[in-house]
């Protein structure tokens, strides 16, 4: 480990692997972890590790489990045994809604860099309001697994507080943004130091959130990226559809004051009802005012106020003002802070798209279907394969409660990236956009045919 402020914020017990001697005349492990200096990082550690991914991270500093809890099926098979560096630590930032390491600081960011590395480098960020490991058990073991080169950020503000951040409505997502950016260009950088070459090709991913970071970077710094996929983005339009519409009938309906069939006017799927009770307990009422404080706090400054809550029962309970909050009548103001992070469908490299038929927090019909459509009208369609995926919901973790009624998104994203991989480096086109649809017999958990 190298403290770079020369400052052990991490004690030696922490960082407690060691690595057997190489062979005479092998190559020396880790070679490059001494060259290795993130460029505009205040803080930054490097550790020389068996097993970058969470088979050999796990119960370690190197990962938090409860980070990327929830995101796959249980009989998810990961990958394992990928020696290389890691790098944590974080950028310059005034927000401390971020307590990983003891650290107490946003823009926190990891880069994987795997011994037997392909040349290339996969970037993404965090999804919902989690953190820079969420995605280790869905994103990080794979790539590495294949020889990519991995960097993640929490997008400098981070947990159901996340609203907090920033002086203007709006700030904290554009933070997401500026953060991502940053990030891509310091891994470029880190890869460069550690490899002694640069990066052959730099591909954006993500979940949620992670999806909605994938489209703007695509859309706004397609220089830095050769291609990405984008698993059930979030969508922003300064007049709709976004959360702030579709929610606040959720949460009526999770208050009893509408039926299900305002649901259904609202965008989520008929047969998705027994998804519902799951979504009332844990996303509906947390995701439409954390998010209608980030972007419209003068709605209802007393709820959630300066926090969303100290106790779970608080946190993910709704504001019974946000039933009846209608977007659309709100003042001019509010509208152009959403527009500070919309999104126009004019991406700039190949990306591919997947998104689930029975998602309940982000219905595909308000969603990834109205995005499909942004990037024709902007006649980059040639850029773009959609698949939705039958079955699929928002996530994977509920399939093991229902494995007769959902099908996980998660192998179908692999089989995405390999194909994007083929589009950008072999010409080869991916299959046509359409239903992905669920198999009759097989592993749906492990394995996914887009065609």
């Amino acid at each position: 480990m190298r403290p770079r402020t020369g400052v052990a914020l991490l004690s030696a017990a922490m960082f407690a692997f060691t690595l057997q001697a190489p062979a005479s005349g092998a190559p020396a492990r880790c070679a490059g972890e001494h060259r290795i200096d993130v460029p505009g990082a205040e803080l930054q550690t490097t550790a020389c590790l068996p097993d970058l991914t969470t088979t050999g991270l796990a119960g370690t500093t190197y990962t938090d489990a409860a980070d990327w809890a929830s995101l796959a099926a249980r009989d998810t098979v990961r990958p394992s045994g990928v020696p290389g560096i890691q790098v944590d630590g974080y950028f310059p930032d005034g927000s401390h809604l971020n307590a990983t390491h003891g650290w107490a600081h946003d823009a926190q960011f990891v880069v994987r860099l795997p011994e037997h590395w392909n040349g290339k480098l996969v970037v993404t960020g965090a999804p919902g309001t989690r953190k820079q490991y969420s995605l280790d058990g869905v994103i990080s073991d794979f790539v590495l697994a294949q020889g990519y080169a991995y960097a993640s950020t929490d997008k400098g503000n981070n947990g159901p507080d996340f609203y907090t951040d920033g002086d203007r409505p709006g700030d904290a997502v554009v933070e997401w943004n500026r953060r991502t950016t940053e990030l891509t260009l310091a891994a470029k950088a880190v890869v460069k130091q550690a490899y002694g070459r640069p990066a052959r090709r730099t591909y954006m991913t993500g979940v949620s959130n992670g999806g909605y970071l994938t489209r703007w970077q695509l859309e706004n710094r397609p220089e830095l990226y050769d291609g990405g996929v984008d698993w059930e983005g979030t969508l922003w339009r300064p007049d709709g559809p976004s959360l702030l519409t579709s929610l606040p009938t959720a949460v009526a309906n999770q208050l009893g004051q509408v039926p299900d069939e305002a649901m259904y006017a609202a965008g989520f799927a008929p047969g998705s009802e027994f998804l519902w009770p799951y979504h009332r307990s844990a996303y509906w009422g947390l995701t439409q005012k954390s998010y209608r404080a980030e972007f419209d706090p003068t709605y209802d400054p007393a709820c959630p106020g300066a926090s969303a809550g100290t106790t779970l029962p608080e946190i993910l309970a709704p504001c019974a003002s946000d039933a009846a909050y209608d977007y659309a009548a709100r003042p001019a103001a509010v509208h152009r802070a959403v527009e500070r992070v919309s999104l126009t469908g004019r991406i700039g490299k190949p990306m591919l798209t997947l998104h689930g038929t029975n998602d309940s927090l982000l219905p595909i019909r308000t969603d990834s279907d109205v995005y499909a459509g942004l990037i024709e009208d902007q006649h980059r369609g040639a850029l773009h394969r959609y698949y939705t995926v039958q079955d699929g919901t928002h996530v994977d973790s509920l399939y093991d409660t229902y494995p007769d009624r959902l099908r996980p998104i998660l192998p179908c994203f692999l089989t995405a990236f390999d194909a994007m991989t083929a589009w950008v480096e072999d010409r080869t086109p991916p299959p046509a956009s359409g239903l992905v649809a669920r198999p009759a017999a097989g592993d749906v958990v492990n394995s996914c045919t887009l065609s």
